[in-house]
């Protein structure tokens, strides 16, 4: 199986990703190539480019994941790491580091094998691997979600 995505991408939070995606693509040239809506067409999520790197951009979806503007200022960001390999194994392996795993190693709708821990101060990381080809159809039927690649 071949992956082109790149191996580190950076994930930003937005009270209003909506809104951010905007003015991303307005003040910075940032192009939105990925989006997904739930049923009541609220961004779940999306990944932006600017030339050959990746920008994930979300609403707010826990307390230890929110944009700086509700929490005082506090830096939110997270890291994705797009690997190639096991991904169980890379979580046995950060567990051993010490590692605390929040969401254990899993398949997701979309194709890839994730996991996602906190390191040692608390910054989140998801780790994940494409494990399957999944059409945008398929995608769809499996999360209940709708989604779409702008052209």
């Amino acid at each position: 199986m071949s992956d082109t995505r790149p191996a580190l991408v950076s994930a930003v939070s937005y009270r209003d990703p909506r809104a951010a995606i905007a003015w991303l693509e307005q003040a910075f040239g940032f192009d939105l190539t990925f989006m997904v809506e739930d049923a009541d067409g609220n961004v779940a999520h999306s990944e932006m480019s600017f030339g050959d790197s990746t920008l994930m951009v979300g609403g707010e979806w826990s307390e230890s994941h929110a944009s700086p503007a509700s929490i005082g200022g506090k830096n939110t960001q997270s890291l994705h790491i797009r690997m190639v390999g096991d991904v169980d194994a890379h979580c046995a392996r950060a567990r051993a580091a010490g590692a605390e795993i929040i969401a254990e190693p899993q398949t997701q709708f979309y194709g890839d094998r994730t996991y996602r821990c906190r390191d040692l101060e608390g910054h989140i990381w998801t780790v994940g691997a494409p494990v399957e080809d999944v059409s945008i159809a398929e995608m769809e039927a499996r999360s209940g979600h709708k989604i779409s690649t702008p052209s």
